[in-house]
């Protein structure tokens, strides 16, 4: 989060006692308050998270690879066809 940035947002969480327990226990063991340690695991997590979900850097022969299988004609999948097209026990 750049520091610029006005922490004016809330995030509410329904927890179990054992839950918040161990959240403050973890908390004061890290020496943080239980909301700055929440938010900087969840970011963490966050972190880990979203660069495979948002970005991959391709370099230009790998880049030409991936246009090359999104312009190629799917292969064939017989037995996907046959699942698709044969009635389930449902409809027998």
């Amino acid at each position: 989060m750049p520091p610029a940035e006005t922490r004016n947002e809330k995030l509410d969480l329904r927890l179990t006692p054992s839950t918040k327990r161990a959240l403050q226990v973890a908390a004061a063991i890290a020496h943080r308050s239980v909301s700055e340690f929440v938010l900087e695991s969840a970011l963490a997590r966050a972190e880990e998270t979203l660069p495979d979900r948002q970005r991959f850097g391709l370099d230009a022969n790998q880049w030409a690879k991936f246009q090359a299988a999104l312009d190629a004609p799917p292969k064939p999948a017989p037995r996907l066809t046959k699942l698709l097209t044969t009635p389930s026990v449902f409809e027998r």
